[in-house]
């Protein structure tokens, strides 16, 4: 027994041991990778720059190695922001060594706000005269497609897939499966169009919300079509036809209709990218990721003698400090007063990315960018949405813009205060008794429904935010109340129909934003600084190896399906009064 304890002791020691060795040496490495990050890199002539429409795409990029790092299988997977790209697609055009652009195609899904910035800027960048092909492995998407659409060549693979079939909105609820467990979701809302609640409320679509539904996706959807008909030759009413009829399914009839310019495979294409290039037969071009190529040619500039800071707010709007996918009100505030206060910049683009969510936090960010708007421009510009909150915050902004795809509007609120008596008792066979020194000491109780005074208050508690709303976006927009009430009530607008209702300034995205920004400040040479400032790359490990591991586990078992968990986990988040878009949509 004494010898089975000293080698199972020794074991133990040396496994630890081996342990702190492996990760002393791995943090080294790291450390030698992180260092050696920002260091340029140089290509080689004849060059091709390479987008890559399979990845996520955040709205920022970062130049910590470890937000590509997977550790749940231990690979980088690089993934530059649409600052990158528009930055990249800037450079390369008076880069002689690059050539053209390669457009890898993938099944990723990142939104069409953010592909009509991608797009915008290969027609930028397409007045180089340089080059751009598309080509697709396996399935071409919409998406995809509707960036491709502005290049000079389209390939799909032989054996590859294409996908043209108009667009399409599916909403999920779940007060059937509620009922079921014995949970009730009581709503109080104000807005007919508030549809973020009837997914615990309704087993359907409203007809309301099926109207407002309809009316943005068919802006998008003409939209989409009007560019693709300009950049392809092809109309309007034939490009509907393909798509009712899902011709483009078949490969070789969407060639035959024009929608792609031919088949080929990975050789073929290389041949092609020789030519292009003029590489030697024997030789591949060289392909330049965005993610090395934005270390290109990172040479020090002069500073400038004026600054503008570009704010990304990308996620839900919450109380707090904020983190991945979540805007924190008290953080986001913080930030911008030491902006403010700073007095080094000469105006502030707040580029958006937001459902909404918490009122209270949406209308301390208001606070701030309504000071700063104050003493500064302030120019917003809206990505894929900015609704409800998202809207909220941008409407004391100096000037507001938007894509045509952009899902902004929303003016309304809402609150959710589940109630799972039955589950409890009849389900779960718990039970409860209550000691209280008032009528309403247990208000809001889990255990049992809201009594007609608790429904009155907070009908009129949510009436006075709403008031609130409207006012602000009166007051920022220059709106009569009484029309933006009508405007209000929850509905949704695409930014075609947002722009014409004068609820957003102008038609445009990062760059057209950042350029308002420096004309109203009165500016010619400017630097940019982004912000929130980035974390150090060893916080960021250890977020990746505690708390982040815990989602990206259940994201790799679940796949598809854990948007429906995250629905349902959705609930415990929804404290407070909310100002967020009906649903969190989805359009493919």
């Amino acid at each position: 027994m004494k010898n089975f304890l000293k080698y199972t002791l020794a074991t133990i020691t040396g496994i630890i041991i081996a342990g702190l060795l492996f990760f002393f040496i791995s943090l080294a490495s790291f450390s030698l990778m992180i260092a050696s990050a920002e260091k340029p890199v140089t290509i080689s002539s004849n060059s091709v720059l390479v987008l890559n429409t399979g990845l996520t795409i955040p709205e920022r990029g970062t130049n910590d190695p470890w937000s590509s790092f997977d550790p749940i299988d231990f690979t980088f997977k690089p993934a530059p922001g649409i600052n990158d790209i528009i930055s990249n697609l800037e450079k390369a055009a008076d880069d002689e060594k690059i050539k053209g652009v390669l457009i890898e195609n993938g099944l990723m899904i990142n939104g069409w706000g953010k592909a009509e910035e991608i797009r915008n800027a290969l027609l930028k960048f397409k007045e180089s005269g340089k080059f751009i092909i598309s080509y697709t492995d396996y399935l071409l998407s919409q998406e995809s497609y509707y960036i491709s659409s502005v290049a000079d060549k389209i390939y799909v693979n032989p054996n590859g897939m294409m996908e043209f079939k108009g667009l399409v909105s599916e909403i999920i609820f779940y007060k059937n499966a509620l009922e079921k467990l014995g949970v009730n979701v009581q709503v109080i809302r104000h807005g007919k169009y508030k549809g973020a609640v009837e997914k615990y409320m309704l087993d359907g679509l409203s007809e309301a919300n099926r109207e407002q539904i309809t009316d943005y996706l068919s802006g998008i959807w003409d939209h989409v079509l009007s560019q693709i008909s300009a950049s392809r030759n092809i109309s309007a009413d034939k490009l509907n036809q393909i798509a009712d009829d899902l011709i483009a399914l078949d490969i070789n009839k969407a060639v035959e209709e024009g929608l792609i310019d031919g088949l080929k495979y990975k050789d073929e294409l290389i041949e092609e990218l020789q030519t292009l290039t003029g590489t030697e037969e024997d030789k591949t071009p060289e392909k330049v990721s965005m993610a090395k190529y934005r270390k290109v040619g990172t040479q020090k500039k002069e500073k400038a003698e004026s600054s503008i800071a570009v704010i990304y707010a990308e996620g839900t709007i919450n109380m707090g400090k904020g983190g991945p996918g979540i805007i924190g009100g008290d953080g986001f505030t913080t930030m911008l007063r030491k902006i403010r206060e700073s007095k080094d910049y000469d105006a502030v683009v707040l580029r958006i990315s937001s459902p909404g969510g918490n009122a209270m936090a949406s209308d301390n960010m208001w606070r701030e960018i309504q000071l700063t708007a104050d003493s500064i421009p302030v120019v917003v510009s809206m990505s894929n949405f900015a609704a409800s909150g998202g809207y909220y915050i941008s409407v004391p902004a100096t000037k507001i813009f938007a894509h045509p795809t952009t899902l902004t509007g929303s003016i309304g609120v809402f609150g959710l205060y589940p109630e799972a008596s039955e589950l409890m008792e009849n389900k779960l066979g718990i039970t409860t008794d209550v000691v209280k020194t008032n009528e309403n000491s247990d208000i809001l109780s889990l255990f049992r429904g809201m009594n007609s005074l608790e429904q009155m208050l907070y009908q009129q508690h949510i009436d006075k935010t709403y008031d609130k709303f409207v006012s602000r976006v009166s007051g920022g927009r220059g709106i009569e109340k009484r029309r933006v009430d009508e405007l209000g009530e929850g509905h949704v607008y695409c930014g075609k129909d947002a722009l014409e209702l004068n609820l957003v300034d102008y038609i445009g995205g990062l760059p057209e934003a950042i350029e308002e920004a420096a004309r109203l400040a009165s500016v010619e040479e400017y630097e940019i600084k982004e912000y929130p400032e980035l974390e150090d790359p060893y916080t960021k490990l250890l977020k990746s190896l505690s708390g982040d591991i815990k989602s990206r586990l259940i994201k790799k078992e679940l796949g598809e399906m854990a948007k429906y968990y995250d629905d349902i986990n959705e609930l415990r988040s929804l404290t407070g009064i909310q100002a967020r878009l009906p649903y969190f949509i989805e359009i493919r």
